[in-house]
C-alpha cells in the first residue's frame, strides 16, 4: 500500500475477428496511493498534520483549500511526512474557517520529479518545451543585437547583384534554411524588414518576396524539430529526436519547397522585372559589414548558433536534452552579450512561455477527462483502421483547422490524439506525427492568422504602408498550401502506408 511502483500500459482493441490487436508500451512511469493523513492537530503556529510514509519518496507536496473539492494550492514541500499548516496562499489562516489538504508523495527519476496520486495538474506542463524556447529566444536576441541577420540578407543580396529575381529566389530559400532552426516569427520579422529596405533602394514591389518567405518559413519550419513551436510540441512529446525529425519531415518539406518556389515564380512573374538601372542602383547600397554592430559579439553569437546546430543535430547520440541544450544557449548567449544581459532578458517574450504553460495544462486537463480519446475512437471510426485514410484525415483536418486558428493550440491537443489513435488502431505513432506536422506548419500558411509568422510579416508590411488584406493573401497563399499538402501526402502514403 505505502510502496511507489514502476509501471508501464499498453492498449489493444479486438478487430474483426476477436482477436487482440495491441499498441505499443508507454514508457516507464512512478506511481504512488495518496498519503493517508494520520493525525491533525492545532497549534499557535497553525495546524500540524502527520501522513504514512510512502517507501520510494524523495519528497511531499501539501495542498490547502477552503473548499473539499477545488481551489486547492501548493503550501509546502517537504521531504517529512509532516508539516504545519500556517496560511493558504498568501493569507494566514484565520480563526473559526474550516480548511482541507492532500498531499502528493513524489520521486526523483531522471534529475525530474514523478508525482504518484492526484499530481496531473504538477506533471501536465512540458517544461523541456518552456526551456528550450526561452534558450531560442535569448540566443536569437543576442545574434540580432549583434546585427547577424541584416549582415547575413545584405550579404546574400550583394551576392546575387541585387537582381529582384535572383533575390526572390534567394530570400526564400534563406527563409525556409533558418526557420528549420530559428523560429519562424524572428526569421519573418528581419527578413520582411530587409526586404522592404531593399524594396525603397531598388525600386521594386516587396509585397510579393514577404508573402513567399512566410511560407518558405513555415514550410522550413516544418523540416526540424526545433523550427516551429508545434514541431517542438511533437518532437518533446514523443520523444523524438532531431536527426528523425529531418529525415523524415525534412525530406519531405525538401521536396515541397521546389514545387512551391516554381510555384511563386510563376505566380508572381510579372512583378519580378529588375529595375533599368539596377547597376547604378546596384552601385550605392550600403555594404553588408555596416550592418555589424558589435564585432565581438557577432563572432560569439555566430560560434554559439553553430554549437546549438550540431548539439541539436547529434543529441539523439550524445543523450542530450533539449531543455539541457536550450538551457547551455541561454547561460552562454548571456555571457556573450556582457553588460546587455539584462536587456536581453527583458526582451523575452515571457507572454508567449505563460501560454504555452496554460496550454499544457487545458490540454492535460482534457487528455483525463477523456475527451480526446473519444476524437481519437472517432477518427479510428471513420477510418475503419486504414492508415492511409487515418493520414489523409489528420494531414487535412490539421490544414484547414491551423488556417482558421492558431497551430500551436491545435498541435498540442492533437498529440495525445494521435497517441491514443495510434495504441487503438495498432498503427506506426510516428507517421500520424508526421501527418500532424505537416499538416499544422503548412495549413498555417493558408490565411494571414493561421501562424503568428504570417501575423508578424503583414504587420511588419503595414507598417511602412504596404497593406495584405485577406483577398491579396489568399490568392497565393491558399494555392501553395494544397500544393504542400497534396505532396507532403503523396509522400507519407508512398513511403509509409
Amino acid at each position: 500500500k505505502h510502496n511507489f511502483y514502476k509501471v508501464k500500459v499498453r492498449a489493444y482493441a479486438l478487430n474483426s475477428k476477436n482477436e487482440k490487436m495491441y499498441g505499443d508500451w508507454s514508457s516507464w512511469k512512478y506511481v504512488s496511493p495518496q498519503p493517508d493523513v494520520t493525525s491533525k492537530k492545532h497549534t499557535q503556529k497553525g495546524i500540524k498534520i502527520n501522513w504514512d510514509k510512502i517507501n520510494g519518496a524523495d519528497r511531499y507536496v501539501v495542498y490547502v483549500s477552503t473548499k473539499k473539492d477545488s481551489g486547492y494550492k501548493k503550501f509546502q514541500t517537504t521531504a517529512k511526512n509532516s508539516a504545519t499548516i500556517t496560511k493558504y496562499g498568501k493569507n494566514k489562516l484565520k480563526s473559526g474557517k474550516t480548511y482541507y489538504f492532500y498531499v502528493v508523495a513524489q520521486k526523483k527519476v531522471d534529475n525530474k520529479y514523478q508525482s504518484g496520486a492526484a499530481g496531473e495538474a504538477v506533471t501536465g506542463i512540458n517544461w523541456s518545451t518552456i526551456i528550450f524556447i526561452a534558450g531560442m529566444m535569448i540566443m536569437v536576441e543576442v545574434m540580432a543585437d549583434a546585427g547577424f541577420f541584416r549582415w547575413l540578407c545584405m550579404l546574400l543580396a550583394k551576392a546575387v547583384h541585387y537582381r529582384t529575381r535572383a533575390l526572390f529566389i534567394t530570400f526564400m530559400i534563406m527563409s525556409f534554411c533558418l526557420a528549420m532552426f530559428i523560429d519562424s516569427i524572428t526569421v519573418i520579422l528581419f527578413l520582411a524588414a530587409v526586404s522592404i529596405e531593399l524594396a525603397k533602394m531598388l525600386k521594386f514591389n516587396p509585397v510579393p518576396m514577404i508573402l513567399s518567405e512566410i511560407f518558405c518559413a513555415n514550410l522550413g519550419g516544418s523540416a526540424t524539430m526545433c523550427g516551429d513551436p508545434p514541431n517542438i510540441i511533437i518532437g518533446t512529446s514523443l520523444n523524438f529526436s532531431f536527426s528523425t525529425f529531418i529525415t523524415h519531415t525534412g525530406l519531405i518539406a525538401a521536396i515541397s519547397m521546389v514545387f512551391i518556389v516554381v510555384y511563386f515564380l510563376i505566380a508572381y512573374r510579372k512583378e519580378l522585372a529588375s529595375s533599368s538601372d539596377i547597376d547604378k542602383l546596384a552601385a550605392s547600397m550600403p555594404s553588408p559589414a555596416e550592418a555589424i554592430v558589435n564585432k565581438k559579439n557577432f563572432a560569439l553569437s555566430c560560434v554559439i548558433f553553430f554549437c546549438a546546430v550540431v548539439m541539436l543535430v547529434t543529441h539523439a547520440l550524445t543523450g542530450l536534452t533539449v531543455a539541457f541544450i536550450g538551457l547551455v544557449i541561454a547561460v552562454f548567449s548571456l555571457i556573450a552579450s556582457g553588460k546587455k544581459a539584462l536587456h536581453m532578458l527583458k526582451l523575452i517574450d515571457y507572454k508567449t512561455l505563460l501560454f504555452f504553460v496554460g496550454l499544457f495544462i487545458v490540454v492535460g486537463g482534457l487528455e483525463q477527462t477523456g475527451i480526446l480519446e473519444i476524437i481519437a475512437a472517432f477518427i479510428g471510426r471513420v477510418s475503419k483502421g486504414n492508415l492511409k485514410l487515418m493520414v489523409a484525415i489528420i494531414i487535412v483536418v490539421s490544414a484547414f483547422a491551423s488556417a482558421l486558428i492558431d497551430n500551436i493550440p491545435f498541435a498540442a491537443t492533437m498529440v495525445p490524439v494521435i497517441k491514443s489513435l495510434a495504441a487503438t488502431q495498432g498503427v506506426d505513432l510516428s507517421v500520424l506525427a508526421w501527418a500532424l506536422s505537416m499538416g499544422t506548419d503548412v495549413g498555417g500558411s493558408a490565411t494571414p492568422i493561421g501562424a503568428s509568422a504570417n501575423v508578424v510579416g503583414t504587420s511588419v508590411a503595414a507598417k511602412n504602408g504596404y497593406m495584405i488584406g485577406w483577398g491579396k493573401y489568399c490568392r497565393t497563399a491558399v494555392p501553395a498550401t494544397i500544393i504542400a499538402v497534396l505532396i507532403s501526402m503523396v509522400c507519407i502514403f508512398v513511403r509509409y502506408c
